[in-house]
C-alpha cells in the first residue's frame, strides 16, 4: 500500500518495545508498505508520545501515526496517570488533526503479560497496530470528497 507512516515508540521498557516495532515493522512491509515511507521516533517514555504524534500531524508529510509502548503497572498509582494522559493525548491527536492515530501500547499488570502481546501467547501488538493503520488509511480514503 503506497502510504507514508510514522512510528512513535516509547524508549522506556525498550526490551519490550523494541519487540513491538520490529513486529509493526515487518507487518508493515509485508502489507506492502515501502520501507522509506516509514519513520520512527523514539521518545523517552509513553507519556511523550503524544506531543511528537501532535508533531507529526500538524506537519500533514504523513498518512497515519502508531503509537507504541509499554506501560506496566507498579506499586504505585502513577500507572493509571500515565495510561490515561497517553491514551487521552492520542485520541485528542486523532480527533483534532483527522489522522489516523494507532493506540499500540500495551497496558499490563506485568511484564509476562507485556511479554505474553509481543509475539507471546496472545499474539504481537506491534502487528496488530500495523494492520489497524493500513485498515484505516482504507475508511478514511472512502470519505475522501
Amino acid at each position: 500500500m503506497q502510504a507514508k507512516i510514522a512510528i512513535v515508540v516509547a524508549r522506556f521498557t525498550q526490551h519490550v518495545t523494541q519487540k513491538l516495532l520490529d513486529g509493526c515493522l515487518a507487518r508493515l512491509q509485508a502489507l506492502g508498505v515501502n520501507h522509506a515511507d516509514i519513520q520512527v521516533v523514539w521518545v523517552p517514555g509513553a507519556v511523550e508520545i503524544p506531543l511528537i504524534t501532535q508533531q507529526f500531524a500538524k506537519q500533514k508529510k504523513v498518512d497515519a501515526i502508531i503509537a507504541l509502548g509499554a506501560v506496566v503497572q507498579g506499586e504505585t498509582g502513577h500507572y493509571d496517570y500515565v495510561c490515561n494522559q497517553v491514551s487521552e493525548g492520542c485520541q485528542r491527536v486523532m480527533l483534532d488533526y483527522d489522522i489516523p492515530v494507532i493506540f499500540g501500547v500495551l497496558t499490563t499488570n506485568n511484564l509476562a503479560q507485556a511479554m505474553d502481546r509481543v509475539g507471546g501467547n496472545h499474539g504481537h501488538k506491534g502487528a496488530s497496530a500495523a494492520d489497524t493503520a493500513i485498515e484505516m488509511l482504507t475508511l478514511m480514503k472512502e470519505f475522501e470528497i
